[in-house]
């Protein structure tokens, strides 16, 4: 077998591959052309925009952690404005698909970066970031609770024809029913799912390393309960899951997809390898020629 089509249909975004480099790890996409190619890849997912520049967390706000990291940057970026006027012109000679990921701290915020970034044509998809606190509602996380998730999803979904991917948090009770919110409100597909909350403390100052105290854990070591969480979610609905969690090599991957997701997202992985993404491109065309799949959409999930 010579070839094996790695195609993904996800409804109103196709993908060429499953592999999307994933939000907060992969800047622009423009820092990672010196080591590879975008057409390469599926798509890849910008690092989170807001409507105006935010500075992020103070320092310091990143710690190595036993399989993984924690991080509290804070979600550090340009802003709207400079994305549309100095990166996405850039970007517009590559055809891979490219996925805005953007949060707002109101839902009339979310609204407002949607309106304004579904007249791009070349953005092909809008990825929400839900892990964020609603100033609205005393800093309750808009992904905490199923209503008001629905109410936020329906009110982006009211005011962009884009491919709408919901990014959901794994600090829930139980994330298919958020799932299943998103879903109802219009949501074409799920990222599963955000970094998991975590801590790490400094024996010598007796405090936690992190200046904001706690960060979001990720790396090899949450693969397991991503997976799962992968697994649950994909049988709770019936718009596509994107998984994404502590995915290191092509077998990581292979797994999610076996799992129930249609494609995968690379996060932490980046930082130890930039090249990694393609190699897992790479790693996925030779796991399918060696069992004899010509296209991926034959892969066997799970029951």
């Amino acid at each position: 077998m010579d070839t094996v089509d790695l195609t993904v249909d996800l409804g109103k975004l196709v993908l060429s591959n499953p592999v999307i480099a994933a939000s907060g790890t992969f800047g622009y996409g423009l820092e990672y052309t010196d080591f590879l190619d975008l057409n390469d890849l599926g798509g890849f997912s910008t690092k989170g925009l807001s409507l105006k520049p935010k500075s992020g967390n103070p320092v310091p706000r990143v710690i190595e952690t036993a399989s993984g990291m924690l991080n509290a940057i804070g979600l550090e970026n340009i802003g709207l404005d400079a994305f549309l006027s100095k990166k996405l012109p850039l970007l517009k000679m590559y055809k891979t698909r490219i996925i805005v990921n953007f949060f707002g701290e109101t839902i009339q915020q979310y609204a407002e970066m949607a309106l304004a970034l579904s007249k791009e044509e070349r953005i092909d998809a809008l990825e929400m970031n839900v892990s964020c606190p609603n100033v609205e509602e005393g800093g309750l996380q808009f992904s905490s609770a199923p209503e008001v998730l629905r109410e936020v999803v329906d009110a982006v979904r009211k005011v962009t024809d884009k491919f709408l991917i919901v990014k959901l948090s794994p600090n829930v009770t139980d994330i298919t029913t958020l799932a299943k919110a998103a879903e109802d409100a219009g949501g074409d597909a799920l990222s599963v799912c955000n970094t998991f909350v975590g801590m790490k403390v400094n024996l010598e100052t007796g405090k936690p390393y992190l200046a904001n105290r706690t960060g979001g854990l990720s790396g090899p070591a949450i693969k397991p309960l991503a997976l799962n969480m992968v697994y649950e979610t994909a049988r709770a609905v019936k718009i596509p899951v994107i998984g994404i969690g502590g995915i290191s090599n092509s077998d990581d991957a292979i797994e999610f997809l076996m799992a129930g997701a249609k494609a995968v997202q690379i996060g932490t992985a980046n930082y130890v390898d930039p090249k990694v993404t393609v190699k897992v491109v790479d790693g996925i065309r030779d796991w399918c020629r060696k069992n004899h799949i010509s296209k991926l959409t034959d892969l066997k999930t799970l029951e």
